[in-house]
Order: structure tokens, then C-alpha cells, then sequence
């Protein structure tokens, strides 16, 4: 309720000045404070109300009471600083208690410290090291691909038994009939290049593929490089010189001694399969020495169909490619037993298997930094 006083005296301001110090002291939150002024400041407050009697005062009174309001105005103001900054002291008390950090703790490792950088990253970053090396530029092309360069311009004929090979991802039908697919490998960056540089090419293809197949050493989605040469002069002695030197660098090794097989591949001919000697012990393959063999890619020379459908003429150009999958590349070099782990995303696997973000590989430094 709101106090009046028509002609207010010295010991009426000293009660109202006692009450109004004792509620501001015993405010304990912000808003308990704000209520206490607006009771003795506000518009109608009890010290407002009082200001308000001095027009009705003789100039006798007035010049003895206006002061002592006037001070009692300035003296609520001056409690209602205070108790709000001993307030404000005590809420920041309050927090840096619920806040405190034990500074003995151990300071908590930085990102770059913890970072990994994934396996198949690592091994993109190896081959292209290793190829840049050798001469290779990088080409890249689209994940979704037409039907004419995933297999058409790569010799794989309407209802040839050779797609059944890959178990294609297609999207829906379009209203001219064409179907997109993602591509079943990265050849179709071969053709893209083909069709628009000129020879010498010298290029590999690191990249996506898809195909419907899941299992221990299989995933819907994986990586492959692919290489891929075309000049004047390029043989199948070329070929296998690039893929030795390539396996003696990637796993590290004085010897890579390798067997190549026939096969068959629609955009080759002839076709290979590549193995790699090796030692098998329990779980553990070691490359470059033992009994046994792997096989570790494709290859062969490219078809003189490929040639024409990309605009060269094979009575003046030749060329080889090879292709082989990244992912199985890393499992292979760095004893990983499961493909899927390489999907799923555990931060555990990666910072067992991952590498430091700094530690690029390189051919003078190392190809593999652990």
C-alpha cells in the first residue's frame, strides 16, 4: 500500500528511511530489489508520494523538508547501488564455485593431437605421391555416370554378358529413355580424358564406385585407382616396369616380384590379372619375399573399340591401364581384416588405424607415417 504524507518531518523520513534501508538489505535476488524501489521510487513510491507534498508547503517548511527528502531520494539511490552490486558479487561467487575447473587435471590433448586421417585417405595420398613421381597427373569425373560411358565406350556391347560383371545402382528411367547408373568403376574418367586431351595422357583415376555386393571384403560403395596411358609408343613392358615400381614403393619393399595372368576385361586386350609374390603367416602377409602369391590388380592393353569410341585412331595410338581397389590396397599394407570397419564410423578404429593429420606421406619423408 502506498504511503502519503501532506507535511512530512524529520522523524517520519527517519522510520521511512529505516524501513526502506531494512527491506533493500534483506533483498536476496535482483527482482526482490526492484520491487523495494519501485515502493519507494516508483511513480507513485513512498519517497515519490512525499516529493510530491512540497508544492503544497509554506517556503519556510519547504526550505527544511525538500532537502531532507531530496537526501533520503539520494540515499535510497545510493543503498539500492550497493545492495545491487553486493547482489551482482555474490551471484558471480555463486557461479565461479558451480563452474570451478580443477586446474591440477591434465590439460586435455589439442584436435591435431587427437585427429586421425582415415586409412583409404592415407592410401590416396601414398598413390598419388608415388605417381606424381612417375610422371601421373590426377583426373576425377562425375559419381553418377550415363549408360554410354560407363559401358558402352568402353566396349561393353547391348546385353553383353560382361555387365553382368557389375551389379549397377540405376536411377529411375528419364522421359528420353536414358537411365543414369553410379558408376560400377572409375573407368569412365579414362573415356572423359580420352575425349578431351590430347595424347601423351598419363593419369590416374582415384575415385567412388558402387556396386550391389556387401560382405567381409565387399561394401556397396568402395575406392579404386585406376591408371591409364596412351601414347605412340607405350607397351605392355612399360606397363609392367610402372606397376613394379608402384608395389616396391606402396608396400615398401626391395622386391616386388610379380606374375601376370590372361583374363578378360571388355575394354582390354589383352587382359591380366597381376599377382604379387608374398609370405603368408597366421593372419600377416608380408610382400616382397615367400612362396605364395595375391592377386592385387587388373590390367592390360587398352582396346583398340575404346580408342575409336573416344576419337583416337589405333593404328596411331596405344596405350595400358590398370585398375585396383584402394580400400583393399589399405587392408593389405596395414593388417585390416574387415572391409566394413572402414564404414562405420567407430572413432576407436580410427584412432587405431588412422594417421597423424601432418605426417603427409612423401617420397623423400616416407610413403606411410604411423
Amino acid at each position: 500500500m502506498t504511503e502519503t504524507a501532506s507535511a512530512p518531518t524529520t522523524s517520519d523520513l527517519d522510520a521511512l528511511e529505516a524501513d526502506l534501508t531494512g527491506r533493500i538489505a534483506s533483498a536476496e535476488t535482483e527482482a526482490e530489489l526492484e520491487e523495494v524501489r519501485i515502493h519507494a521510487l516508483g511513480k507513485k513510491g513512498v519517497v515519490s508520494e512525499r516529493l510530491k507534498t512540497l508544492g503544497s508547503l509554506t517556503p519556510d517548511e519547504r526550505k527544511v523538508v525538500g532537502p531532507a527528502v531530496n537526501g533520503l531520494k539520494t540515499r535510497i539511490n545510493n543503498a539500492l547501488a550497493a545492495r545491487r552490486s553486493e547482489l551482482a558479487d555474490k551471484a558471480l561467487e555463486a557461479r565461479l564455485a558451480a563452474e570451478r575447473v580443477d586446474v591440477t587435471l591434465p590439460v586435455r590433448p589439442a584436435p591435431i593431437d587427437t585427429g586421425r586421417i582415415h586409412p583409404v585417405t592415407q592410401v590416396i595420398d601414398e598413390l598419388t605421391a608415388i605417381f606424381a613421381d612417375l610422371g601421373f597427373e590426377i583426373a576425377e569425373g562425375p559419381d553418377i555416370e550415363t549408360d554410354y560411358y560407363n559401358f558402352t565406350a568402353l566396349n561393353f556391347p547391348e546385353g553383353h554378358p560382361a555387365r553382368d560383371m557389375h551389379d549397377t545402382f540405376f536411377f529411375n528411367q528419364k522421359e528420353d529413355g536414358s537411365r543414369p547408373l553410379l558408376r560400377t568403376h572409375t573407368s569412365p574418367v579414362q573415356v572423359r580424358t580420352m575425349e578431351t586431351a590430347k595424347p601423351p595422357i598419363r593419369i590416374i583415376v582415384p575415385g567412388r564406385t558402387y556396386r550391389c555386393d556387401s560382405d567381409q571384403t565387399h561394401t556397396p560403395m568402395f575406392h579404386q585407382v585406376e591408371g591409364l596411358v596412351i601414347d605412340e609408343t607405350a607397351t605392355i613392358g612399360n606397363l609392367k616396369w610402372i606397376l613394379e615400381e608402384f608395389c616396391k614403393a606402396f608396400f615398401e619393399v626391395d622386391n616386388a616380384q610379380m606374375r601376370f595372368r590372361p583374363s578378360f576385361f571388355p575394354f582390354t586386350e589383352p587382359s591380366m590379372e597381376v599377382d604379387i609374390r608374398c609370405r603368408r603367416t597366421g593372419s600377416e602377409v608380408r610382400f616382397g619375399e615367400g612362396d605364395d602369391w595375391m592377386e592385387i590388380l587388373g590390367c592390360g592393353m587398352v582396346h583398340p573399340n575404346v580408342l575409336r569410341n573416344c576419337g583416337l585412331d589405333p593404328d596411331r595410338y596405344q596405350g595400358f591401364a590398370w585398375g585396383m581397389g584402394i580400400d583393399r590396397l589399405a587392408m593389405l599394407k596395414y593388417g585390416m581384416p574387415d572391409l566394413r570397419a572402414f564404414f562405420e564410423a567407430d572413432v576407436r578404429w580410427l584412432s587405431h588405424y588412422g594417421f597423424r593429420p601432418l605426417d603427409m606421406p612423401t617420397l623423400f619423408a616416407g610413403i606411410s607415417n604411423q
